[in-house]
């Protein structure tokens, strides 16, 4: 073999060998690469896991819903149905609407009973009832749903005409010998339920609670929301209660809020997901707003 040859076999076997230790090299690397990418993975893996775990510790699981005027808690069944779903311990209050005080301490009477911290959740003027009856340690945070929402030493008949709603200026509110407000049963899905099936809103205009007319012009003593944290769901086609007010009560709360365009009066009735969107949401956050 001649010199050439020789030298050009020793290049060629440096080569092969150099070649063979890049060829690790880069295996080793491709190796590191993936297992970082592995470790990186199960950390994001872990992280998440422990920020579900903490959103779980501070979430409120106990959910108490209070209903409004002319109505009873048989209108939160949707509601309900997803919130228990969802793992959520929920209480309804059927108050007497005989009295604002008989209505804060049935209100009261339940919060009694919850373990632990809840949200304390109102319909159209169960807003007035949970603003007076929400003042206590377990109530974590309010959600208003088309809702009442006065401030101390307000009341909500009053409110109501800085924006008058289609109600307040019809001959819808009818009233009973002995003092006793319902809504003419042939008008009630017109202002109340405009957006649920007729034959539904019928039976709910048959089976409405009759309010005690003094209900509406009771004056809160100390509003809960000064000092809870709150949300508001505002009824973009209510017509018992303006819209514009219900962003007014809000506005002035400074309360979280969510408009659902389209909705009536009986928004908690015809779109239950949305409101218990915004229900889940207070439960998450309320803890974490008060720490």
């Amino acid at each position: 073999m001649t010199l050439k040859g020789s030298f050009l076999l020793y290049t060629w076997d440096q080569f092969a060998k150099r070649s063979d230790k890049v060829g690790n090299s880069m295996k080793v690397t491709q190796a590191i690469r993936g297992l970082s990418q592995s470790i990186c993975i199960v950390l994001l893996l872990l992280t998440c896991s422990t920020l579900s775990a903490q959103n779980e510790e501070q979430r409120v699981r106990n959910i108490v819903l209070v209903h409004g005027a002319w109505a009873d808690g048989s209108g939160w069944q949707g509601v309900y149905d997803i919130l228990t779903k969802d793992g959520y311990n929920v209480s309804i209050v059927q108050e007497p609407e005989t009295s604002f005080k008989d209505d804060v301490a049935a209100v009261k009477r339940v919060l009694a009973q919850q373990d632990g911290q809840c949200i304390l959740v109102a319909h159209s003027y169960g807003g007035a009832v949970i603003t007076e009856a929400g003042n206590g340690p377990t109530v974590a945070g309010l959600v208003y749903i088309a809702a009442h929402m006065p401030d101390a030493g307000e009341n909500e008949a009053d409110v109501g005409k800085r924006f008058p709603s289609d109600l307040s200026k019809s001959n819808a509110i009818k009233k009973t010998a002995d003092g006793f407000t319902y809504l003419d049963f042939a008008q009630f899905q017109e202002y109340f339920a405009a957006d649920l099936p007729a034959e539904q809103a019928a039976f709910m205009a048959r089976s409405q609670v009759f309010n005690a007319a003094d209900n509406f012009k009771a004056v809160i003593t100390s509003a809960a929301w000064r000092t809870k944290p709150s949300w508001m769901l505002i009824a973009g086609k209510d017509r018992t209660i303006n819209p514009d007010l219900e962003r007014w009560y809000a506005t002035r709360a400074k309360s979280h809020k969510v408009e659902v365009s389209g909705a009536s009066h009986a928004v908690y009735v015809s779109r239950p997901k949305e409101v218990t969107a915004l229900i889940e949401e207070a439960a998450l956050n309320a803890g974490r707003t008060e720490e």
